[in-house]
């Protein structure tokens, strides 16, 4: 089982648990709340400054201070939650809805959770780390001195246990709080976006293998079919079994290209999203205008997942639509690649027709992307498809 979180990797067999990044990760996690407590310090230090200049008008003075460093803690919480969550550390997660909630949290984890934190690192870690020293007490007999440091080591990866533990709920708490809309919902997102890199990444393994293996081989096997009858009588039965033979190759490579141009043409590896998409256009039984202006060629997996939608769009028209000529149009804008596909043809598209737009708004969701459609009866047809992309 590959852990998610800290609570998860409590389940894992004792030696796998200890041995793996876990217990130090959990350890970091609740040692990173002395900086909690390093700003409740000083926000009480500023209190008493105040108090002994103003008297109880030092409440008013420092509440402001209070509520801007409460939600620097509860950002601070929010960066480090990936230590224990199985994110890359570092990585901030989404925000909470409100800055009232984490003002909230902030209060409460520099009034109370932080010394717990380091109460809990304390005690469990640091009563082992005490017997284990001593042999280093002046006072120590030898029995103590042997003994005690051996059971101080058995204590030690059994207080792994007890931090990981700590870590795992005061991280979930946390992210109840903070991220409520980063539930399991937004991880079974991310894993299938991931399984959708997979899928891309092995589509382009497939390709090269048949490019470079199968088809090569058979483009090989065509020129010595056709050697091999120059040497033959015209005419002869051997001549038209090579010939046949010769037709069957070619017929196997027109099957193999067009096999290779479905799973990842070449031309959307090699020269990017515009030219992939007039190639599919040359190809489809609907005149298709194309106008996509690029200035920087997006990430592999937007102009991947671009150029399958517009794909699978032109499927559509020319299998549904009744149309006399489409368009293609897109562009750059607002942090999103966007692309419009219209068509003449006789409207009336949903997605509950199974004409492939369900797959379509799929795997933009995978990307955060989204589908607009409008299709009214008579036309014409208008797919809009949004997704989001750095460049």
């Amino acid at each position: 089982m590959v852990a998610r979180n800290a609570l998860d990797a409590l389940a894992q067999r004792p030696l796998g648990f200890l041995t793996s990044a876990w217990p130090w990760r959990s350890a970091g996690f609740l040692l990173a709340s002395a900086a909690i407590g390093a700003g409740a310090a000083l926000l009480a230090w500023i209190l008493s400054w105040v108090w002994d200049r103003s008297g109880p008008l030092a409440v008013v003075v420092v509440l402001p201070p209070l509520v801007v460093l409460a939600w620097v803690v509860a950002l601070y919480e929010r960066r480090r939650l990936p230590l224990v969550i199985g994110t890359p550390a570092g990585r901030p997660l989404r925000r909470s809805p409100g800055r009232a909630r984490d003002v909230g949290y902030g209060l409460v984890a520099l009034l109370l959770l932080w010394w717990i934190d380091l109460g809990v690192l304390g005690v469990a870690a640091g009563l082992p780390l005490f017997l284990m020293a001593a042999p280093l007490q002046p006072t120590a007999s030898t029995a103590v001195a042997w003994t005690v440091p051996v059971v101080g080591v058995v204590l030690l990866p059994i207080a792994a246990y007890p931090i990981a533990t700590w870590a795992g709920v005061r991280a979930a708490m946390a992210r109840a709080v903070l991220v409520p809309g980063d539930s399991e919902l937004r991880q079974v997102i991310e894993s299938r976006a991931r399984l959708v890199d997979a899928f891309d990444v092995e589509r382009r393994r497939i390709e090269r293998d048949l490019h470079d293996g199968a088809q090569q081989r058979l483009v090989t096997l065509s020129m010595r079919l056709g050697v091999t009858a120059l040497d033959l009588p015209p005419e002869s039965p051997a001549a038209r079994e090579v010939s046949a033979a010769r037709d069957q190759v070619q017929l196997a490579l027109s099957e193999i290209r067009e096999l290779i141009h479905d799973i990842h043409p070449r031309v959307l590896a090699d020269v990017g999203l515009a030219a992939a998409v007039r190639d599919v256009a040359g190809r489809s039984v609907v005149p298709v205008e194309v106008d996509i202006d690029l200035p920087v060629r997006p990430s592999a997996p937007v102009e991947t997942t671009a150029y399958f939608v517009i794909c699978e769009a032109l499927t559509n028209v020319g299998r549904h639509s009744g149309a006399t000529s489409a368009r293609v149009h897109g562009r750059f804008g607002a942090g999103r690649l966007t692309i419009e596909i219209r068509d003449d043809g006789t409207g009336g598209a949903t997605p509950d027709a199974g004409t492939g737009l369900v797959g379509i708004a799929d795997r933009l969701a995978v990307l955060d992307g989204r589908m607009i459609l409008h299709s009214p009866a008579g036309g014409p047809t208008v797919l809009r498809l949004e997704i989001p992309c750095d460049s």
